[in-house]
């Protein structure tokens, strides 16, 4: 183990053997650190805290905070973040709170860049990439290998889906479907299409990426049918590909309502 001698380390603090500690750096009670990670210079690490392996966590950054939540009492909520995790300079990581999931969680081989915050009961999935500044309110999911540009803000609840790319500077209120581009604030959110580029760069095959569009032109392009109609006929023309259902569930799971408003652009 390598702890800069000016350090402050909890003797309850469970620190694996090769992680690398910065200077200044403080590690509280509670606090379990897995192998082969590096803590940069001034970091504040509060617990219940759980980190993986071979995370890397830059200077300045608060991980395990508590809820920003008026209703917080002290109770004993936690942090967990999984595997080969950057996150860069001045992050701010919270844990949940008892009135949600009690926990806040951030899976495996995510890059959260300078400044971005994740708030109370929020889970991240795999391979997901929020660029400087981005900012999660409460209760909010972001689900596998969706990209999101800096200086986004997301209200509490909403869900963004897998393979979603959204554009730097957009304010979202309602859920973002999978597999999609969008980006804008509020009622002038839009989605631009399907993400083909993200989808294929990830292997999707060909035939499946196809069965999304058609999906799509259905959900999203067909503005004379009601949504559970659209949804309904969408499922009917790709049943057997995943993608598809996918994408059919999210909607019909939602409770904050899904991005539905289309730019004029071609598919």
């Amino acid at each position: 183990m390598k702890i800069h001698p000016t350090a402050v380390v909890d003797p309850k603090a469970e620190i694996h053997e090769t992680v690398s500690i910065g200077p200044y750096t403080v590690i509280g009670p509670g606090v379990k650190i897995g192998a082969d990670s590096e803590i940069g210079a001034h970091c504040a690490l509060s617990g219940p805290t759980v980190i993986g392996e071979e995370n890397r966590i830059g200077p300045f950054a608060t991980v395990g905070a508590p809820p920003q939540d008026i209703k917080y009492r002290g109770e004993p909520t936690e942090l967990v973040i999984g595997n080969r995790n950057i996150i860069r300079e001045y992050a701010s990581l919270h844990r949940g709170t008892v009135a949600g999931l009690g926990y806040s969680r951030i899976g495996d081989d995510n890059l959260l860049m300078a400044y971005v915050h994740v708030a109370h009961d929020c889970v991240i999935g795999n391979g997901v990439i929020m660029a400087n500044a981005v900012t999660l309110a409460g209760h909010v999911l972001i689900e596998d290998r969706s990209i999101i540009g800096g200086l986004t803000a997301i209200q509490q609840f909403v869900r963004v889906g897998t393979f979603t790319y959204i554009g730097g500077m957009s304010g979202l209120s309602k859920d973002v479907p999978p597999y999609v581009v969008m980006a804008g604030v509020r009622k002038q959110m839009r989605i631009g299409g399907i993400n083909q580029i993200g989808m294929r760069r990830a292997g999707f095959a060909p035939e499946n990426i196809k069965k999304l569009q058609a999906a799509y032109k259905i959900i999203f392009r067909t503005p004379d049918l009601l949504l559970q109609e659209a949804l309904e006929r969408a499922l009917e023309a790709g049943e057997n590909y995943p993608e598809v259902r996918h994408l059919v569930d999210f909607f019909r799971n939602s409770k904050q309502g899904v991005l539905r408003q289309v730019d004029g652009s071609d598919d």
